[in-house]
């Protein structure tokens, strides 16, 4: 009822903010007579504010027609590459008539942006997409309003939500061999479920996961999101904020959490600040600030455009994420397409590499929440782990705005350059020889160096420790330091006898493919056999 009620309020409503609209024009214009007298400014700069205040914030373009790499345009062209009913994954291809330049951007790293759907359209990452395509291949997932989807797509759950991740890395890796994902804010924490999963089935899984202000244990430093959901229960969810959208959307009578009433909660959080930053636009309207007064339109059109969520998956977020912990605790499980259940393992991930970024005044995801997740990959190995705190960085700095640009994506690209996809063909028979030489697949526990009691077990730390990262490219390396990666768990040794044959196949690389590769094979040939069979991509 009470989303029938807004829209009523907003269809009355519509003839005044169009009034508005047109009485702010018509004093602002020099050619208007009206302009000339002595409160028009004013009166224009009050129905501007107005209207703005009153209008409907439709789904903003992202509006990204051309990057400039090292002194040459690239035109931009957007194109959805799989559509999905709730989702589509939007790619951002790169075209320039320079072979130099050409050639260059076919060896770039592929990414996938997993945007939050938490709210927001995800052209919020504009920033994070333009910055991101200088120097990489880029894919975003683009959610759809949940009230333009019809009831015969049926309902959206958080199951399917890592689904959809886990397809979109299958297409990816079928594409190009490999992939990287950059999730913020929301997708950590199903993006972290969508790798365990094919990680406990022995798929192939991203390069590297970073992972950006997100609720991965939203129990450590509490802010007010997470307080809101401890004290209210499921039921009063579902009883206080779940409408179903009213006829005149393609997505009548499906139950959603309403944009408007997410928006409502965006602002209830910092009132003062947004009243005083339109309070601001008013002023610099009047005295003639132009550049200031179109930087407050350009943030609010993103901000004010919200989307309805689908009330199922909303939900199970509420429940899965900031009420039972199901992930941090080992108790998540996932139903996949083919109606299996499946237990989330992050302990199973081995071979993709961690980066985690928290903002040091991040409101919305407390200090420590998505660091959390090095703990729970305790199969990854501590070299290739890292995290970084933004400092002076609130909650949408980490990803957008200067200290994105200078002081986040610097690093995350040199992490993502310092793992590369591997030649392919050159560990395949470095792994199959391992596989062979162990009598039975062993489970890898993940103890703390320090209580490693066996003299081969120390002897292993040892050997790991001494094996570096792969390096990035010098032109990277050079522009910005790396940040120390956080030794938060190490690998116990297998077997004696899997050790063994470990070290042969490491010889075995070294001598025919050259020491940066025989790191590499000595890496995947030390990864545990998989606990389930392998499932077809």
């Amino acid at each position: 009822m009470l989303y029938h009620l807004y829209e009523t309020q907003r269809s009355l409503m519509e003839p005044f903010t169009d009034f508005a609209q047109a009485a702010s024009k018509l004093l602002s214009n020099p050619g208007s007579p009206l302009s000339q007298t002595g409160t028009a400014q004013r009166m224009a700069a009050a129905y501007d504010l107005l209207y703005r205040l009153g209008k409907d914030y439709e789904k903003p373009a992202f509006g990204i027609h051309t990057v400039d790499v090292d002194g040459v345009g690239l035109a931009i062209h957007e194109r959805v590459e799989i559509d999905k009913p709730f989702c589509a994954l939007r790619r951002f291809k790169r075209f320039s008539d320079d072979p130099a330049t050409l050639t260059g951007l076919k060896g770039q790293p592929v990414v996938l942006i997993v945007a939050p759907l938490s709210g927001h359209y995800a052209s919020l990452l504009r920033d994070t997409v333009r910055t991101m395509l200088r120097e990489h291949k880029v894919y975003i997932t683009d959610w759809k309003n949940a009230r333009m989807v019809p009831l015969s797509e049926g309902p959206f759950h958080l199951d399917d939500y890592v689904n959809y991740m886990q397809e979109f890395i299958r297409h990816l890796q079928a594409k190009y061999g490999h992939c990287h994902v950059v999730s913020v804010c929301q997708p950590t924490v199903p993006v972290l479920a969508a790798v365990s999963l094919m990680a406990s089935r022995g798929e192939q899984t991203p390069l590297t996961m970073t992972m950006m202000g997100g609720p991965i244990d939203a129990r450590k430093s509490p802010t007010a999101v997470n307080n809101l959901a401890i004290n209210r229960s499921f039921e009063w969810f579902e009883n206080n904020v779940i409408y179903r959208v009213p006829e005149k959307f393609p997505g009548a009578g499906r139950r959603v959490y309403p944009g408007f009433l997410q928006y409502t909660g965006f602002v209830a959080m910092n009132p003062d600040r947004h009243a005083s930053s339109h309070y601001d636009y008013f002023k610099n309207l009047v005295k003639g600030d132009d550049a200031s007064a179109e930087a407050h339109r350009n943030f609010y059109d993103e901000y004010n455009a919200v989307l309805d969520m689908d009330a199922d998956y909303y939900l199970e977020t509420i429940q899965t994420v900031f009420q039972d912990y199901k992930l941090v605790h080992g108790t998540w499980d996932v139903r996949s397409p083919e109606d299996r259940i499946e237990r989330v393992r992050p302990q199973d991930i081995t071979s993709t590499a961690l980066f985690t970024v928290e903002g040091e005044l991040d409101d919305i995801s407390g200090s420590g929440q998505t660091e959390a997740a090095h703990g729970l990959c305790s199969g990854i190995a501590h070299q290739a782990q890292r995290h970084l705190e933004v400092k002076g960085a609130g909650h949408y700095g980490i990803f957008s705005g200067r200290r994105w640009r200078d002081m986040v994506y610097p690093q995350v690209r040199d992490f993502i350059l310092a793992h590369p996809s591997p030649p392919k063909n050159a560990l395949a028979p470095a792994v199959a020889a391992a596989t062979a030489a162990a009598e039975a697949p062993v489970a890898v526990p993940v103890t703390p160096a320090s209580k490693a009691g066996s003299e081969p077990a120390q002897q292993t730390a040892q050997t790991v420790e001494a094996v570096p990262p792969a390096t990035s490219a010098p032109r990277a390396a050079a522009k910005t330091p790396a940040a120390p990666a956080i030794a938060t768990r190490w690998v116990s040794p297998e077997p004696a006898s899997a050790v063994a044959a470990v070290a042969a196949v490491a010889a075995v690389a070294a001598e025919s493919a050259g020491p940066g590769t025989a790191r590499r094979a000595a890496k995947a040939a030390a990864t545990p056999a998989p606990r389930s069979k392998a499932r077809k991509a």
